[in-house]
């Protein structure tokens, strides 16, 4: 048996040193992928969808599946730019996220109000959410193969976030949620999805959430750590107590929506709440005219100890998803501070491949 581990080891080396993409570099140990934009799946975007078809074997949708995006009012649903984002899936042979079900933002009011404006009773918006999953999660049974099921339920210190789902239903509106999306596709994989559950406190209340959830029953697949990183934060060994801690718990873990932002802090704590915003000041976009070597190397050498980190837990770890494709199409250009310069991706505005692609390809090889 040692023998035959050391040749399928050797074979996995080899195939990960003659690797030119992303995903022949990790095949058989994750599968690595991003999000895309309406642009890039409608194919308007012709030097990003060749990047997608390229180098990734799993896709995310940036917004076509929010709430706000798929079920703008009471009785409408807006099908058809989710429908070309599963039809762009299907077309290159994607492993397609479902990004997100239920989530405090980018949910329209009307969603947790009555035609008065008041608060819903629990049973009223029970319903609500059970029609809504029901729907879209049926729509895309079979061809949709993981789900983001609840997104960002947890505060900082780890209690339970006070947003409109939990004010009105309780805690155990994630319990629901994942018994309505398990009824609509039984076969689909389904995960809760946060940001900094790498900090202590936070962990521990999420750690209690799954916890809790698995106990009930509610069919957990996957915690999604989203790994909005800086070059120096989270520390590696918190990142890999993190996934341990979940994998402990009997969940796989994923990591949805991964970069590294390479600006100055101008928020005062580092969070990846859409909410949040921050003015900018002198020094705050320090690299409008592009990112200096050193900068570029800081940033390939982060990539590389995030991806050896991933590797050690490939016991844990199924999937490494990108939040975006090319610098020019990232969130935090314009997060927490609008109107910045970052350069957070594996590949740069012009769609070439940066240092930090290369330092990623070789780890898998080491």
């Amino acid at each position: 048996m040692k023998s035959l581990a050391i040749v399928i080891l050797t074979a996995a080396a080899a195939q990960a040193q003659t690797a030119s993409t992303l995903k022949d570099a990790f095949r058989g140990v994750f599968r690595v992928g991003a999000a895309v934009n309406q642009a890039q799946f409608e194919e308007r975007d012709p030097a990003g969808g060749r990047i997608i078809a390229a180098q990734f074997n799993t896709i995310s949708p940036e917004n076509v599946l929010k709430w706000q995006a798929i079920h703008p009012r009471p009785d409408v649903y807006n099908f058809e730019p989710a429908d070309e984002y599963v039809a762009f899936g299907e077309k290159h042979q994607m492993f397609i996220i479902g990004h997100c079900l239920v989530w405090h933002s980018q949910t329209p009011r009307w969603v947790f109000e009555d035609a008065d404006g008041k608060p819903l009773t629990r049973d009223v918006l029970l319903d609500r959410m059970h029609d809504h999953i029901k729907t879209v999660v049926g729509r895309y049974r079979g061809r949709i193969a993981g789900w983001d099921v609840v997104n960002e339920a947890v505060n900082e210190d780890g209690t339970m976030r006070q947003s409109p789902w939990y004010k009105i239903i309780g805690d155990d509106f994630l319990l629901k949620a994942f018994q309505f999306a398990h009824e609509a596709d039984p076969q689909a994989e389904l995960y809760y999805n946060d940001y900094n559950l790498e900090n202590e406190a936070k962990r521990k209340g999420a750690l209690a959430l799954i916890r809790k959830l698995k106990s009930a029953g509610a069919p957990v697949t996957a915690i999604g750590l989203q790994d909005h990183d800086k070059l120096d934060t989270p520390p590696l060994r918190q990142e890999a107590d993190t996934i341990e801690a979940f994998h402990a718990l009997g969940v796989k873990v994923n990591i949805t929506e991964l970069d590294v932002d390479v600006l100055p802090r101008t928020a005062r704590q580092n969070t990846a709440d859409v909410s949040v915003t921050a003015a900018g000041g002198a020094g705050s976009n320090p690299y409008v005219e592009g990112l200096p070597d050193e900068m570029q190397q800081a940033l390939a050498k982060r990539y590389a100890d995030l991806f050896r980190v991933f590797l050690e837990h490939r016991d844990a770890i199924t999937r490494v998803t990108f939040w975006g494709i090319t610098d020019g199409d990232s969130w935090l250009n314009n997060f927490p501070t609008r109107g910045r310069t970052n350069y957070p991706l594996l590949f740069d505005r012009q769609g070439r491949a940066k240092p930090a692609f290369d330092a990623v390809i070789r780890t898998a090889s080491q």
